[in-house]
């Protein structure tokens, strides 16, 4: 849409950041890691929060007007659902609103757009980290990671972001900023009983939530972590009241974060890492709960057709793990090769790490690891810290080897962050793998299974107009058994434009309504990232495809 001349005068009046809405800059923001194009009207770089509050007035003033114009907050683009993408005016809180960490303690703050990687590197010198970082933790903001609730390989102990979040500055529907943080039911009174916008906000969510208790604690997913739709049976648990549980997660659809305060946990000082062949996804259920015993940090997994892409591609792996002799690389898959002599590649490999203090305690770990499974007839392997290092990788670059280096096709993020519990695996994957073959893809799956949570990524030829319908059916496919197992259709990557259409299919028209509740109460104009949460449909979806 072309932006209106009058909403950009005034904002070029009252911000002290840049505007553009030059065609190349339009275009830099209209994709990002998902399979969406969008292309904004506009672009806004933000020097603080009171930009910010300028920005959300002005559009307020102009929304009857000009009914289309909405925002929607941009970190650093490497969300796969679509969630930073919109036609009208796209935030970018990076150019500015970055950079500074203040560590107090085991909690450290800054501001949302810093990057993950400059988060790290101040909180190391403590020899603290928040561990919910993300297999892009190079790549992505903290705004981001709040955002869509991240999770990652740490998630099995630590958890994901919402665990982390101490408390956040907010920018709200009414232009005004607010520091939101846990309160106990006194302080939540006080608050309800303030005649403003924020009082409104407390009075509405603390009835909603308390009129549908039965309907909200009913569609809880039963999972180690969810990020699909707003987390309400999160917000109050009767002595403690936090709205930051709805709007971590929230995609920016409910305010927008300018500052947020973390904690942090101890960086301890031993790793080691036990690689696991499987040759069959039959024991992979009773492997894992056996796992699950030992405290692991992380459970990680990637399959066969990952391993195959990571042999493809060795000469690039070898770049991104400063390995100047190609030859090493290649001895260092021996193992690997004397298997497929034997007999043929394992269907799935597990990256088990444990770390502690107490080096000698890691390694009596997993001697007794490696002597529980002996009835598996499994391939074990302790690694030294090279070897750690080139299974990580493939683990982590699987998405990036496929999206860059496969030619005629592209990648397909659309049933990429699917969770079941682990005790179903065993029935679910090859359930899982029936549908998908059924369609004679080119796929790679990895994820936390520990958690039983997978990625997914189909390559399609998004210039073959039935990839649309690909797309969707197989959503549907996918998404109904993942519910069948009582899973949840995003994990960790979130709803955008990908998802939000499947969110009545895994919740309910009751809850779904909720949701629409919630954005109502919060951001009653709908000029938050409109169409992720709440009112996306499956026409979007078609709408946005990139034709490539």
């Amino acid at each position: 849409m072309a932006f209106p001349k009058i909403v950009f005068d005034h904002l070029a009046r009252e911000l002290s950041g840049d505007l553009s809405d030059e065609i190349e800059i339009l275009k830099s923001y209209s994709h990002d890691a998902s399979l969406f194009e969008i292309l904004p009207a506009l672009v806004v770089y933000p020097k603080n929060s009171a930009d910010i509050q300028k920005l959300v007035s002005i559009v307020n003033l102009y929304k009857k007007d000009y009914p289309d114009l909405s925002i929607t907050v941009r970190a650093a683009g490497t969300c796969m659902s679509g969630g930073p993408l919109n036609n009208s005016i796209v935030v970018d809180i990076v150019k500015y609103m970055q950079g500074e960490v203040v560590v107090n303690g085991n909690e450290a703050e800054t501001l949302s757009g810093t990057f993950y990687r400059d988060f790290d590197r101040e909180t190391l010198k403590t020899n603290q980290i928040l561990p919910s970082f993300t297999a892009s933790r190079e790549l992505n903001t903290i705004g981001g990671m709040i955002g869509n609730n991240s999770g990652g390989e740490k998630n099995l102990r630590f958890g994901k972001t919402e665990k982390y979040i101490r408390k956040m500055n907010v920018v709200l529907a009414d232009g005004l900023e607010y520091e939101i943080r846990p309160v106990s039911k006194l302080q939540l009174e006080e608050l309800m009983a303030q005649d403003n916008f924020l009082g409104h906000i407390y009075r509405q969510i603390f009835n909603l939530i308390e009129t549908n208790k039965e309907i909200i604690q009913k569609a809880k997913p039963e999972v180690s972590k969810n990020s699909a739709g707003y987390y309400l049976w999160n917000v109050w648990d009767g002595e403690i009241f936090d709205l930051n549980k709805l709007i971590v997660g929230a995609q920016g659809t409910l305010g927008i974060t300018t500052k947020a305060t973390l904690g942090l946990v101890p960086v301890e000082k031993h790793s080691r890492l036990l690689v696991l062949f499987l040759p069959s996804l039959k024991e992979v259920g009773q492997i894992v709960k056996t796992l699950l015993k030992f405290d692991p940090d992380s459970i990680e997994s990637y399959d066969n057709h990952t391993f195959k892409l990571a042999i493809r591609f060795l000469p690039q792996l070898a770049k991104k793990m400063n390995i100047k002799n190609l030859g090493r690389l290649m001895l260092s898959f021996w193992p690997e090769f004397k298997m497929f002599l034997k007999g043929g590649l394992p269907q799935l490999v597990l990256l088990v790490e444990l770390e502690g203090d107490d080096e000698v305690l890691i390694n009596n770990k997993i001697a007794k690891i490696i002597g529980d499974l002996k009835e598996f007839k499994l391939t074990a392997h302790i690694t030294n810290v090279e070897e750690a290092k080139k299974y990580w990788t493939i683990r982590h670059e699987s998405f990036s080897l496929l999206r860059h280096k496969v030619s005629g096709k592209r990648t397909a993020p659309f049933i990429d962050d699917i969770i079941v519990r682990p005790e179903f695996l065993p029935e679910f994957l090859p359930k899982l793998q029936t549908i998908l073959d059924d369609y004679r893809l080119i796929y790679t799956i990895a994820g936390h299974v520990g958690d039983g949570n997978f990625h997914i990524i189909p390559l399609l030829d998004m210039t073959d107009e039935a990839s649309q319908d690909i797309i969707l059916e197989l959503s549907d496919k996918v998404y109904d058994l993942t519910i069948a197992f009582g899973g949840s259709i995003t994990a960790e990557h979130n709803d955008g434009v990908i998802r939000t259409p499947y969110l009545k299919q895994m919740y309910g028209e009751d809850l779904v309504g909720l949701f629409k509740e919630v954005k109502d109460i919060f951001d009653p104009l709908n000029i938050f990232n409109p169409g992720k949460k709440v009112g996306g449909t499956k026409a979007d979806i078609k709408r946005y495809l990139v034709g490539e």
